[in-house]
């Protein structure tokens, strides 16, 4: 062998093997998924509604960022500091309200205990007839459009 030339002997089981772990690694990557209701969740004003939404197969989602939001409703625009984009904010194994829609404080939790179970269902208090909309329930970790699902709630 000359000067500047290497030799590399690998073996097919060794190529083969690593071609193996690289397609379980991909194919795992993608396999979380969220489900809800397929239908809307129908509430009378003043009751308390849970929108429904879970991780399958189970994933313990304490530790990551839960953001559940309205896409129809939007900061206020004459406060260019305002960030309260979020119906709820679920961030380092905690609520994070100084980012909350003002007309949702105090009447939104999800159920903590369940987390650990993939549960990320949201449990609103006395819905008025301003709550009936789309909610949004995203995990940015899980980077996945799956995760970016839709619950209509309508209040009669």
């Amino acid at each position: 062998m000359g000067v500047g030339e290497f030799s590399y002997k690998i073996s097919i089981s060794t190529l083969t093997v690593a071609f193996l772990l690289i397609f379980i690694i991909r194919l795992a990557q993608g396999h979380f998924h969220l489900f809800c209701t397929p239908h809307p969740v129908k509430a009378t004003s003043g009751d308390d509604v849970i929108l429904p939404r879970h991780v399958e197969p189970k994933l313990n989602v304490a530790g990551l960022t839960v953001e559940w939001s309205r896409p129809d409703l939007h900061p206020d625009p004459k406060n260019c500091l305002s960030l309260n984009e979020y119906i709820h904010l679920y961030r380092h194994n905690c609520e994070v309200t100084d980012m909350k829609l003002p007309s949702y404080i105090g009447r939104t939790a999800l159920f903590t205990d369940g987390l650990r179970e993939g549960n990320i269902s949201l449990r609103i208090t006395n819905v008025t007839q301003e709550d009936e909309g789309r909610y949004r329930c995203f995990i940015p970790k899980l980077k996945s459009q799956s995760f970016q699902l839709f619950i209509l709630l309508l209040v009669s």
